[in-house]
């Protein structure tokens, strides 16, 4: 027999954070209010001094939430639905501003009743327990939360159903019976490597670079301040693109692909991921610490530059490519910091035209992907459907554009100070010309949907002809054409 049968004068209430939707709403509205004004940052901490109701109301009242952007639990709804159609009484108790508790009830229409925090009470653990206990008696009511905030309102709850519980959570349920409602397990290494995008770490390789073309690269002291270096911006990238995450949770939920990350889709809470940056980030300045002092400064020009293409450019029209273009520079300009070694003129002229074709080709494939129609613009983005030929053509010019440079370089003084054979290198320029059309053409042909610097970095083809130019380098500073007779 259901044991449910007669609990139905029993009110059932639910928590909002982390149970009826994956993630934390306070967190969210700290997020987009730090995105909409970048100033409000300063603030955070002068409002957490007056206590965390003072923090929430501010938070709260200054932002406004669409009910329909957040990550609903489809486990949780399911079955709020039938204990509804059963005729239980449902409330929404929830720490968040009830306000914007009201309107996420109004929005679901399930809940009979909204109880959360106002500008003087922080409706948490104890006293979310305390009001529940007020108005309906110990024992006196089911309910439904997910972690360590809310075992004490599973203490005085006739029945508790956990969803997607933390630690203590889980072994409250264990040993006193709670029903586990959803169950996704404990936060997995590879939950946190996708969150981290440690793939992109591919395209910090460029660190390298300068050392490469200054045939330096095998040097003790530069290797290990390449690795240290590699490491270090890493480190802070990935920081970077949690913090990215954090910020465009809402669009995320609603694209095709991204609401499989582990921010949009639940499987890594807000604060957890928060934690995890700012370690990496303290990983990032120690090994920083290690390297030359221009070094430190690039990289801080780095997080500065990203994160305001986070924050804001992104959503701009072309100048988001060109930040684009330019944040994959910065990492040659690190590399020539971080082993002291000349700036080349050349070699940036060369990488703002070559990494600006990339960029461009990355906007091309969002909008050819992109299932929206003529003059409506692309999510989080400056872009229109119609701008996609202007787009590609931009492209395609930029990356001859950078053969250009290429070709320039290869018949100037420094080459004929670095090689023997300076000819030797000439076919670098159809080489990197192989690469920027073959991407394109994919893009055309819609099978090209990655990053393309990790599509470089990773696809055979494109290594090949990588591993090809490195060796005419090799050859033409290294063979001895006169002992061969040549």
């Amino acid at each position: 027999m259901d044991a449910r049968v007669d609990d139905t004068a029993i009110a059932l209430a639910v928590d909002l954070d982390g149970t009826l939707i994956s993630g934390d709403l306070l967190w969210e509205c700290v997020f987009r209010l730090v995105r909409a004004n970048p100033l409000f940052a300063l603030m955070l901490p002068v409002w957490l001094l007056g206590g965390k109701a003072r923090f929430k109301h501010e938070v709260f009242s200054r932002v406004s939430v669409d009910p329909a952007s957040l990550g609903y639990r489809p486990e949780v709804l399911r079955f709020l639905e039938a204990e509804k159609e059963r005729g239980r009484v449902l409330i929404l108790a929830t720490a968040s501003a009830q306000d914007h508790a009201g309107r996420i009830a109004a929005y679901l229409g399930l809940f009979d009743r909204v109880i959360g925090s106002t500008p003087d009470t922080n409706l948490k653990s104890a006293a979310k327990r305390a009001r529940l206990v007020a108005d309906y008696g110990d024992a006196g009511f089911d309910y439904v939360g997910n972690s360590r905030d809310d075992v004490a309102v599973f203490e005085a709850a006739r029945r508790s159903y956990v969803v997607a519980p933390d630690r203590e959570a889980r072994a409250w349920s264990d040993a006193h019976g709670g029903a586990i409602l959803v169950d996704h397990g404990q936060t997995s290494l590879t939950d946190v490597v996708r969150m981290l995008r440690v793939h992109q770490w591919a395209k910090n390789v460029l660190i390298a670079v300068p050392a490469v073309l200054a045939h330096t690269v095998f040097e003790p002291v530069t290797l290990v301040h390449l690795i240290g270096a590699f490491f270090a911006f890493s480190f802070l990238a990935s920081a970077v693109y949690v913090f990215n995450d954090l910020f465009d949770l809402s669009m995320d939920r609603r694209h095709p692909t991204k609401c499989k990350r582990p921010l949009a889709a639940g499987r890594i809470d807000p604060a957890t991921g928060i934690k995890i940056a700012f370690g990496l980030m303290a990983f990032s300045v120690l090994i920083t610490m290690t390297l030359p002092p221009l070094f430190g400064i690039v990289l801080a020009l780095y997080f500065v530059a990203t994160t305001a293409y986070s924050l804001k450019v992104k959503r701009w029209l072309l100048l988001d490519v060109l930040t684009l273009a330019g944040l994959y520079t910065v990492r040659i300009i690190a590399g020539m910091a971080a082993v002291g070694a000349e700036p080349s003129y050349w070699l940036l002229a060369f990488s703002i035209f070559f990494f600006l074709s990339l960029a461009l080709v990355k906007r091309y494939v969002e909008l050819d992907l992109a299932k929206i129609s003529e003059r409506q613009r692309l999510s989080g983005r400056g872009y229109r459907p119609e701008d996609k030929e202007v787009i590609a053509q931009a492209g395609m010019a930029s990356g001859f554009s950078a053969i250009v440079v290429l070709a320039l370089y290869l018949d100037s003084p420094a080459v004929y100070q670095l090689y023997d054979h300076p000819w030797m290198i000439w076919p670098i320029c159809p080489l990197v010309l192989y690469l920027i059309m073959r991407i394109w053409i994919l893009a055309k042909r819609r099978e090209f949907n990655d990053d393309p610097v990790v599509f470089i970095a990773t696809d055979w083809r494109s290594q090949l002809m990588i591993v090809f130019g490195a060796a005419l380098m090799f050859a033409a500073g290294a063979v001895d054409f006169h002992a061969l007779g040549l």
